[in-house]
């Protein structure tokens, strides 16, 4: 699963997503759920940042309580799902990080990692996003794609995001494709190689945490 990702590098979205930055928004070096961050998606025919709300809210919902559920959602099953199959078809987008934490269980503790892109570049997490009229005007959430974790991260974590390609990157946003068949293939497991990934203190486990010292490596854990 994804429960933390750092976003922190705006200008350099702004580059490698070709995208243009509607408002203006604080990085964070901890996005947890419920937290706001940039998302791109198309608008007008252009890719555009936008920030949302972490933690899908179908347009249904009578309230906000699956927003912290729905976080995430199984690329293999989102298309069946009644909270994701309406996103995915017609509201999906990228979700820039400079990377993300999980937490691996070693001997009744769970030691966190911030993994990366070992090329450097900032990460393209798959998305899809909806409107939710709730009592204070619409909101619009978004949930990240997670898929089976390759090589590096099943040492850490059975599932991992799905990171996307800039050559990927208009197929998944393309609004007139709406049969998941269309871009199924996409939805795969980062090639091996592709992350890096080093232990983090504790203190990323607080959403009130904020700072580049979380993604600090610290002594005592596993570098991958």
């Amino acid at each position: 699963m994804c429960a933390r990702f750092v976003f922190r590098n705006i200008q350099a979205i702004l580059g490698q997503f070709d995208a243009e930055l509607l408002p203006e928004f604080p990085g964070s070096t901890n996005v947890a759920p419920t937290d706001y961050s940039l998302v791109v998606r198309i608008a007008d025919r252009k890719r555009r940042m936008w920030p949302m709300k972490w933690g899908l809210i179908p347009s249904w919902a009578k309230d906000d309580s699956s927003a912290v559920k729905c976080i995430n959602a199984r690329a293999e099953t989102v298309a069946e799902k009644p909270s994701f199959r309406g996103a995915v078809k017609y509201r999906r987008c990228l979700i820039p990080a400079d990377g993300f934490y999980e937490w691996q269980g070693v001997k009744g503790y769970k030691q966190p990692y911030f993994i990366h892109r070992a090329d450097g570049e900032m990460m393209a997490m798959a998305g899809i996003w909806e409107e939710w009229e709730g009592p204070q005007g619409t909101v619009e959430t978004f949930s990240v794609l997670t898929t089976d974790a390759n090589r590096e991260m099943s040492d850490i974590h059975t599932r991992m995001p799905v990171i996307l390609e800039p050559r990927d990157f208009d197929r998944w946003l393309d609004p007139s494709l709406t049969d998941v068949e269309a871009f199924r293939s996409v939805l795969q497991p980062a090639a091996d190689g592709t992350l890096v990934m080093h232990p983090v203190g504790k203190a990323v486990g607080n959403p009130r945490a904020e700072g580049p010292e979380l993604m600090d490596p610290v002594a005592g854990g596993t570098l991958f």
